[in-house]
């Protein structure tokens, strides 16, 4: 966003620390000033806050239309301004793993608090309890990850319609869909301050609307309702908000008679390989 200029600062010093220096710096100003930077950042403002996923968008755009060849990247990190990179071996890491591995598409990072503490939440498994357990997930955290190049290429952006919630796994079940693999790599660490993700005002309207448009965007159609059905049971039985539940079903209603983009179902044998990882795409 740009309104985090200490934090921002922070961040960029963590990443100037790493071991293994990013080749570009891409900061985007969603709507804002990014502010005083480093002369080795490059700082692009947008007129107006495009959320979360637009704002990604920008700056991948730009690192992937380089000015010369030499300026071409074949992987991009993707950080949050609130958070930073609390060990100097983060990228000698990403490179590492993206070297051995042709098929990954997605390198996520474990999220810890200033404690060094991963929420449940932040870890991309069902029923997890270790945050330590590497290896193939259906899902990353937006705030910390990486991207194979050659994956965007061909899959696309992030879904910008989407401006906060779910844009993850939009972006995770296309790539899973066209034989890439997301990666959970707890060593690579964002430290990033506890937070809930009802801070955010649009939180309970957008979650229900993106979740809609999810399903009937990703889902085999027989797939949609039992997606919805078992996640509105879920979020019945969760919330305690009343104001919260009012703004969920008035998101709802709109994921469904609003248009949600391009249709393009995933092939029942992603819709398998979701499930021998762990979490088949109707939880």
């Amino acid at each position: 966003m740009g309104t985090r200029p200490k934090e921002l600062a922070a961040l960029l010093a963590s990443v100037e620390r790493q071991d293994a220096p990013a080749e570009r710096v891409v900061v985007v100003g969603n709507g804002a000033d990014p502010g005083p930077l480093p002369e080795w950042a490059e700082a692009v403002r947008t007129e107006t806050n495009l959320g979360c996923p637009g704002g990604r968008n920008v700056a991948m755009r730009r690192l992937r239309s380089p000015a010369t060849p030499d300026d071409a990247v074949d992987v991009i990190v993707e950080l949050d301004d609130d958070g930073l990179l609390p060990h100097a071996g983060v990228f000698r890491l990403v490179r590492e793993r993206f070297a051995a591995e042709p098929t990954l598409g997605v390198l996520a990072f474990r999220i810890a608090d200033e404690t060094g503490h991963t929420q449940r939440r932040h870890i991309p498994r069902l029923r997890a309890t270790d945050p330590m357990k590497a290896g193939p997930v259906t899902h990353f955290l937006g705030g910390g990850h990486a991207f194979s190049v050659p994956m965007l290429e061909q899959i696309g952006d992030w879904p910008a319609e989407f401006f906060f919630g779910h844009e993850e796994s939009d972006l995770s079940w296309r790539a899973l869909d066209a034989g890439w693999t997301i990666r959970y790599e707890p060593d690579a660490v964002l430290q990033h301050p506890r937070t809930s993700p009802a801070r955010h005002a649009v939180y309970y309207r957008n979650t229900a609307r993106n979740r809609v448009w999810l399903a009937r965007r990703r889902l085999p159609a027989v797939l949609v309702p039992v997606h919805l059905g078992v996640w509105a049971g879920l979020t019945l039985a969760r919330t305690r908000s009343a104001s919260g539940l009012r703004a969920w079903a008035g998101g709802f209603a709109e994921g469904v008679r609003t248009p949600c983009g391009e249709r393009r179902p995933m092939r029942w044998s992603t819709v398998w390989r979701m499930t021998r990882l762990g979490r088949p795409p109707v939880v």
